[in-house]
């Protein structure tokens, strides 16, 4: 088995859990180089998985790294005993620990400042944009579901966007008054012009095809140097800064893990460490009894 084995894999993923093309290719970067490693997926056993990952720690990989690279293999050998390929030699093998990584988010004033930069968008690529970034952050999308959007899942009138998550899991999520406005002239003025065949895509490259997350990415990088922060963003702060600005003004964790379309609250928490190390940082810097004179 060997390369038959991660294609059958990657097309389960594609399939059932709805992996993204760059999910996708990032799994099968490591499945190959640790088949490389390793030798054949039917033949290792715990013993040379163990050696895998001291060799990589010697090589002076991060732990992080690591402890990823040892998630993807695991959930390959979870998906080869679930199909009676194999039995699963990783999983009594822990990871390496290493010390969570905090989402990187914007703060209210950087996020209105790319706004305002967005909103000056002209012609119909400029009017898309601006509808893109309002979208990712007025509703807390992820680059897939913005990018998988076709016009049928949008109900401006009420205000809700219906979205296809992870594993194809579909959710309601609202969207402000300023999206509503963002895409509602998209929808009307811009689309109009960029569309050259019969699609149901919300968001259009210039060519009239549906975007792709590559070019979502560089939109949001685009709009975002032209504001007054500067700096080099992904669509996916846009959704940390979603949940974290929720969140600092008051919004349950839970509507917030609903809102994300998060299997698990554990992955929704993140964010309560986010707020409250920003609410120290303004306590510090403006209560005038912070600091000692």
């Amino acid at each position: 088995m060997s390369e038959g084995l991660i294609d059958q894999y990657l097309r389960y993923l594609a399939a059932v859990e709805g992996c993204s093309e760059h999910t996708l290719r990032a799994y099968r970067s490591d499945l190959e180089q640790f088949q490389l490693q390793v030798g054949s997926l039917l033949m290792v056993d715990a013993k040379r998985i163990r050696r895998w990952l001291m060799e990589l720690g010697e090589s002076g990989m991060a732990a992080r790294t690591v402890a990823r690279k040892l998630s993807v293999v695991r959930s390959c050998f979870r998906y080869c005993e679930r199909e009676g390929i194999r039995d699963n030699p990783a999983r009594r093998i822990l990871a390496p620990r290493f010390r969570a990584r905090l989402p990187r988010v914007l703060t209210m004033d950087e996020m209105a400042a790319m706004m305002e930069t967005a909103i000056k968008g002209r012609g119909a690529l400029g009017i898309r944009n601006w509808a893109i970034v309002e979208t990712l952050y007025g509703a807390g999308l992820r680059s897939q579901e913005a990018t998988g959007m076709d016009l049928k899942d949008m109900d401006l009138d009420q205000g809700i966007i219906r979205v296809a998550g992870k594993g194809g899991k579909p959710r309601e999520v609202p969207i402000g008054s300023y999206g509503v406005r963002a895409l509602t002239q998209y929808v009307k003025e811009a689309r109009p012009q960029l569309v050259r065949h019969s699609t149901m895509a919300v968001f259009l490259n210039h060519r009239g095809g549906r975007l792709t997350t590559r070019s979502l990415r560089r939109i949001v990088k685009a709009t975002m140097l032209k504001s007054a922060a500067h700096r080099n963003v992904s669509p996916h702060w846009l959704r940390h800064s979603y949940a974290t600005h929720l969140l600092m003004n008051g919004a349950d964790l839970r509507v917030v893990q609903e809102l994300l379309g998060h299997a698990s609250l554990k992955t929704t928490q993140i964010y309560t460490h986010i707020s409250q190390d920003q609410l120290t940082r303004v306590y510090q810097n403006t209560h005038p009894r912070a600091h000692q004179t």
